[in-house]
Parts: structure tokens; C-alpha cells; sequence
């Protein structure tokens, strides 16, 4: 009598069950699959179910610029402040780094405690006191550019998910780039749009006394800027207005951005402030009046409106020339939040759904073809007893890996396709390992138990050899590969489990029990 102890038994049970309903979902309609088993549906990938594939950059040197500005800022204040007075000129920032002058070299000392009491993570060039270089330090830039990656993926994951698109995927791409994968996507553009704006809004007062006219020449008053109101539904630009630099109320005060309809029936974005916001705009609104005051979203006018009366409820609406599709983008926008530092798109691709459906037909008809001939040709040359074995563990092993692949909530891709195609391949390999030695120990002359359970473990070290290698092959794909080239490693280190299981498991113990069932006097393999 063949010995496979009753813990095997049961675990080939719960294995099998578990294969069959978590695989259920892709075979079936989900309306008569039970909700708790459709978390085995497996997720296409984009050239399986079509979409858009974005690969973004984070352009992490802007909020460094931002940061130094904001050190400029305090050190103005400082030297202002300070005693004995510190003589400086041309105090500015350029690119990654402040920088300015002094008049005299003794205050060289006293400048450097200055800055790095506002920040000690800064680097201070004094070499030259008439040439001051003040930097980041490399583990400040790393910081910085760590925060720009991670904040920017929040607030992606933000606006993708507002124009409610299906499973996306976005990842950290090295040290500054984002991979952004959108299955099914309809109108790749629209999230281009989305994403390609930095959504940084705030409300400044318009400078009304100032010359246009001497603006657009060049003539810049100080303390202002030439800004352009953009027409959202062409995107080009059309009135100029002079705005003042200092800003009443930032859009980082918002808490909520909707899409509405005025008493006119135009679609506009009502927004509403949290208590800071309120205070700021019910104190910007009432001591002004009767002026203008522009509306103002990544250097670009969304619009100017005059200030009719106090607006203290702490909520307010954007007006302008939209369409209700560019007012919900808006709305969608301010909700999210701005981006940290604005992204670059590096690299585009979109694949169209037919060319996704045409794929999936194509591994269809190929891996049922595959599976048809493997099943034909194990019963011609097994028979009906050892090949309805071999075909057993191949068809469960393709269920476990496909209900595996739904449960983990991985995305099969072509290669993946082709991963699974070569996990047949392996399955059939091993059970032929196995029968191939059974028929020899049963030549041999050896008892029909002998032979099955020499069988099984002279093919043992031979098969899990083999699996064992192509796991580490897999591994080493895996770590070093980028996506597609992992999508078909982790199919592939799947079938090699699975295959280990269903050849050296499943297969014996369905031997096994046939044999002490039926004890026939020939195996007839």
C-alpha cells in the first residue's frame, strides 16, 4: 500500500478548491460569481485592455527655487533688522542657489550665522565676500526631492482618481520620475491636461493705477508682475493685467472645489475656504471694494472680477469662459491640491482597445490550442490513466496561478501571457520526469508500488533542480527588469511553485489514492 499521509491530502484539497472558485471570475460573468470570491479577478494590463502608459519627471529643482525664495525672503528681513547693520546688494536666486554681495569683508561671519539660523541644512560659499553662493546641502536635496516624488504620486493618485478612471498604477520611477499607467482610459488628453498643470492658485489684488501700455514694453512697476488671463476654452492667452506680487489668500486654504451653474445659467467652480481662508478673503473683499482683484492659477489670470461687496461666508465662485468639461478639470484641480513642483511628461504611450482586445484573443486561442495538444498528446502516450493525471495537475495548475495572480491584484501583460505559456510547458515536463521513470522502474521489474514510489523520488531532485533555477532566473529578472520583463518573471516564478506543487503533490496524490483504491495488476504506462 502507497503511503501519503492525510495532512497532504488535505492541503491538495484546500489548494485545488481555492484555485477553482478564486479563478472563477475570469471564466464567468461577475454577476453569478459571489462577491467574496471576485477578488480573483485577474487586472489587464495596458496592452491587453488599452489605455495610456505616462512616464513623468519631477522637476524637483523648482521647489528648491521655491525654498530658496523663501529664505531670500527672511534674510531680507534679518539683514533689515540686524545690529550692526550688514551692507548687501543683488540679493537673488538663480536656479539652485542664493546669492548676493557684500560690502564689507568683516561681515562675512555675521551673514553666515544669519543664514544658518534660518536654516542649518544650507551650505554657505564665502570664499569670495563679494560673491556669496548659498546652497542645499546633498541630504537637504535628497529630502527635498524625496517629499517632490511623494507629494507629487498623492496628488496624481488624486486627480486620476476624481476623473474616475479605472485601477490606475502609479509608482516611483528612480529618483525622479513617476510611472503612471491608465487602463481603459477614453480621453488620454484630458489627463494630460490634468497632469500637466502644477495648480497653484491664489487671489492677488490687480494693479489698476499702472500703465499697460508701459508693462507690455518692458516697464514691469516693482512689486507687480504681467500676467495674462487665459480663455479656458481655446487656451490662449487675451487680456494683459498688472497684478500685485503679494498674495491676499492661497489656494491652499481651500477645502472643497465643485462645478456649478450661476443665475445665468454659465458654468462656474464654487469654492468654499477652511477658517484661516474665510478670515483672509472676508478681509481681502471688504477693504477693497469697488476694485479688482484677479484670480490667479499657475502665473495665468482664470479671471478678474470687481469686488461688488464683502464676501465674509467663507465660500466664493470662479467665473469665466468656461465649458462645464474645463470648469469640472478646475474643480478637479483645486480639490487634489497643487503639485509640489511642476512634472514633465518623458515619454507617452496609448494603446487602443481593439489593438488590447486583439491581443487577448490572440493568447487565448493560443494557450487553448497549447492545452488542447499537451492533453492529446499525455493520454496517447500515458493512457487514459497516467495521462488524465498529468492533465489533472496541468489544468489545476493553471487555475492556482490565474487565481493567484487575481488575489495578489497583479497585472498580466503580454509577457505575462507568455510566462503562463511557458508554466504549461514546465508542468508537462515535470509529470513526464515522473511517468518516464515510473515506466522504467516498472520494466525494470520492480512491484507496481515500488515502482510509483521510486518513481516519484529519483524524479524528485531532478524536477525541483530544475524549478530552483529557473526561480533564481526569474528573481534576477524580476530585480533588475523593468515592466513588461517583470510582468512575465513574476508569471514565471508563479508557475514554478505551482509546478512544484501540482507535479511533486497533486500528481502523487491522486496516483496514490487511485492505486489503493483499485490496486490494479498492471500499470499500463
Amino acid at each position: 500500500m502507497l503511503i501519503f499521509e492525510n495532512w497532504k491530502k488535505v492541503l491538495i484539497l484546500i489548494v485545488s478548491i481555492f484555485a477553482i472558485l478564486f479563478s472563477l471570475p475570469n471564466f464567468v460573468s461577475k454577476n453569478s460569481v459571489p462577491n467574496f470570491f471576485k477578488a480573483g479577478e485577474i487586472r489587464l494590463g495596458l496592452d491587453l485592455q488599452g489605455g495610456s502608459y505616462l512616464l513623468l519627471e519631477v522637476e524637483s529643482d523648482s521647489l528648491q527655487t521655491d525654498r530658496l525664495n523663501s529664505v531670500a525672503d527672511e534674510l531680507r528681513i534679518a539683514l533689515r533688522n540686524a545690529s550692526p547693520r550688514i551692507g548687501y546688494k543683488n540679493l537673488s536666486v538663480i536656479n539652485t542657489e542664493l546669492t548676493f554681495s557684500l560690502i564689507e569683508e568683516n561681515d562675512v561671519d555675521l551673514i553666515k550665522n544669519l543664514i544658518l539660523n534660518i536654516d542649518d541644512s544650507l551650505i554657505v560659499d564665502d570664499e569670495d565676500f563679494s560673491s556669496i553662493q548659498v546652497s542645499f546641502s546633498e541630504e537637504k536635496i535628497t529630502e527635498i526631492r524625496d517629499y517632490a516624488i511623494l507629494q507629487s504620486i498623492e496628488i496624481i493618485r488624486r486627480r486620476v482618481d476624481e476623473v474616475g478612471t479605472n485601477e490606475p498604477i502609479i509608482q516611483r520611477q528612480g529618483d525622479e520620475r513617476i510611472l503612471v499607467q491608465l487602463p481603459g482610459l477614453d480621453d488620454p488628453e484630458r489627463i494630460k491636461r490634468l497632469l500637466g498643470k502644477t495648480a497653484r492658485m491664489n487671489f492677488r489684488m490687480v494693479n489698476e493705477t499702472a500703465s499697460i501700455d508701459e508693462a507690455l514694453s518692458g516697464r514691469v512697476p516693482p512689486g507687480s508682475d504681467l500676467l495674462y488671463e487665459l480663455d479656458p476654452r481655446t487656451g490662449e492667452k487675451s487680456l494683459p493685467y498688472i497684478i500685485y506680487k503679494r498674495i491676499g489668500v492661497s489656494g491652499d486654504q481651500l477645502v472643497d472645489a465643485n462645478p456649478s451653474m450661476d443665475q445665468y445659467n454659465q458654468p462656474v467652480v464654487s469654492l468654499r475656504f477652511d477658517s484661516t481662508g474665510s478670515r483672509k478673503f472676508g478681509d481681502l473683499t471688504s477693504k477693497n471694494v469697488g476694485k479688482r482683484f484677479a484670480i490667479v492659477l499657475d502665473g495665468e489670470v482664470i479671471s478678474a472680477p470687481v469686488i461688488r461687496e464683502a464676501i465674509t461666508g467663507g465660500s466664493g465662485q470662479i467665473s469665466g469662459n468656461f465649458t462645464f468639461e474645463t470648469a469640472s478639470d478646475l474643480a478637479v484641480l483645486l480639490r487634489a491640491g497643487a503639485l509640489p513642483a511642476p512634472l514633465t511628461i518623458l515619454e507617452e504611450r496609448s494603446v487602443g482597445p481593439s489593438l488590447g482586445k486583439d491581443s487577448i484573443n490572440a493568447g487565448m486561442y493560443a494557450a487553448i490550442i497549447a492545452i488542447i495538444l499537451v492533453i492529446i498528446y499525455m493520454l496517447v502516450i500515458y493512457g487514459a490513466r497516467f495521462g488524465v493525471v498529468a492533465n489533472i495537475s496541468l489544468i489545476i495548475n493553471i487555475l492556482l496561478i490565474l487565481a493567484i495572480l487575481g488575489v495578489l491584484d497583479a497585472t498580466l501583460t503580454l509577457p505575462g501571457l507568455a510566462g503562463i505559456a511557458l508554466t504549461i510547458g514546465m508542468a508537462v515536463d515535470a509529470n513526464v520526469l515522473i511517468f518516464e521513470r515510473i515506466r522504467e522502474e516498472s520494466r525494470s521489474g520492480r512491484s507496481n508500488i515500488g515502482a510509483i514510489d521510486n518513481g516519484f523520488k529519483e524524479a524528485f531532485r531532478t524536477i525541483v533542480d530544475a524549478n530552483i533555477t529557473t526561480l533564481l532566473a526569474a528573481v534576477i529578472l524580476f530585480q533588475f527588469g523593468s515592466g513588461p520583463v517583470k510582468g512575465f518573471a513574476v508569471t514565471l516564478a508563479l508557475g514554478v511553485m505551482t509546478t512544484m506543487f501540482t507535479s511533486l503533490l497533486l500528481s502523487r496524490g491522486i496516483i496514490t489514492i487511485w492505486y489503493n483504491r483499485y490496486k490494479p495488476n498492471n500499470l499500463n504506462i
